[in-house]
């Protein structure tokens, strides 16, 4: 498996410049990186001087690199749904219908990029894999997809099964999936075998987020105080979908002013400031980005004090909001909601306290 590396931060701060300089990097030292960018316009392409298409290209010693274009990525998943179509429906229904045909929903682009380096990453043709995207909420959404959708399914399948309609249908199930698919399932089957895949899917991207050797970011600044704000929310708005963050890399000219202070316990290295082709100067730069110290856990669990410890940096109390509405605990920060499953034995235990001290919310059950 790949460890996945992405750098977050405001748009003009350097971000594409620090991923081509990592790539070129790490490259360099032996390693086999895939350097990929969701920017499907020619700009990407004229700034490593190569043309590139929807397939990895290797353009160095080491190095691949690729953009991802939503449409051609949307036909290859629409073969991949009617081929498991086809699996369990006895009369497919969407052979007649062509993925060249398929157009591009608000939202359905990140998916497409997040399964495409999934399969990237599965490959095992690279040790690393850069993704170049917008470095932004979308970004963090995108990598959020495993967890989020995971409790849309857990929770909502589990909804169906208590419902009147689903108590209703339980008798049917049996003779109508035999008549309909080529397996013959039970009410309980129904409700979990065709998710099985996806599930499994969805679990192992869940555990890769939360694994720095597997999903790392970096938050990438300049010394405009709105660079600095927006690298501050990322910061904490990363902790809210579990991603862990390794450090600072500030384009500022070689100083890196009041910004350990501001970051703090992040390690910020300063870019030097260069023109034209000086990759090398930026490659020398960079710290050891595979392997940070200092990396705060998004979140803690300590059973035994009944604890929990959720690191929300760039965020104050006011901004923090927490509820908890069913079996898990739902934290609210940055436009982003993240819901907790508390391990056994403080599954369903109510929240009996909180509170926000030094960028924690420390909670009591």
């Amino acid at each position: 498996m790949a460890q996945v590396l992405t750098f977050l931060g405001k748009g003009g701060s350097g971000r594409s410049t620090v991923a081509i300089a990592a790539a070129k990097k790490l490259s360099g030292e032996g390693v086999r990186v895939l350097l990929v960018s969701s920017d499907p316009s020619p700009a990407f392409g004229l700034i490593l001087g190569v043309n590139l298409e929807g397939d990895p290209l290797n353009i160095g010693a080491n190095l691949w690199a690729v953009q991802l274009q939503a449409t051609h990525l949307i036909e290859k998943a629409w073969e991949e749904v009617k081929q498991l179509e086809a699996k369990y429906l006895r009369s497919p229904t969407l052979k007649n219908v062509y993925g060249q045909e398929l157009s591009i929903f608000p939202g359905m682009d990140t998916a497409l990029y997040l399964n495409a380096i999934r399969e990237y990453n599965t490959s095992g043709q690279y040790d690393v894999i850069i993704y170049d995207g917008s470095g932004d909420l979308t970004t963090l959404r995108m990598l959020g997809i495993p967890e989020n959708a995971s409790w849309y399914f857990r929770r909502f399948r589990q909804v169906f099964r208590e419902s009147d309609f689903g108590k209703a249908l339980s008798p049917f199930v049996q003779p109508v999936s035999a008549a309909l698919f080529n397996v013959s399932w039970s009410f309980d089957d129904f409700a979990e075998q065709p998710t099985q895949e996806v599930t499994s899917l969805l679990d192992q991207g869940k555990a890769a987020l939360t694994d720095p050797k597997q999903v790392l970011a970096y938050l990438v600044t300049t010394e405009q105080a709105s660079a600095i704000a927006q690298a501050q929310y990322l910061w904490g708005s990363a902790q809210q979908v579990g991603l862990s963050v390794g450090g600072v890399i500030a384009n500022t000219g070689g100083n890196s002013g009041d910004l350990a202070s501001q970051f703090a316990p992040l390690t910020v290295t300063p870019l030097p400031r260069t023109t034209g082709d000086d990759w090398q100067t930026l490659m020398e730069a960079l710290p050891s980005l595979q392997n940070p110290a200092n990396i705060p856990q998004p979140i803690t669990i300590d059973v035994s004090a009944r604890q929990v410890r959720v690191f929300l940096p760039g965020f104050d109390k006011k901004q923090v909001k927490l509820t908890q509405y069913g079996p898990e605990i739902t934290i609210e920060a940055g436009d982003q909601r993240r819901n907790i499953t508390l391990p056994h034995p403080l599954t369903g235990c109510p929240v009996k306290g909180a509170k926000f001290q030094d960028s924690y919310l420390v909670i009591s059950v």
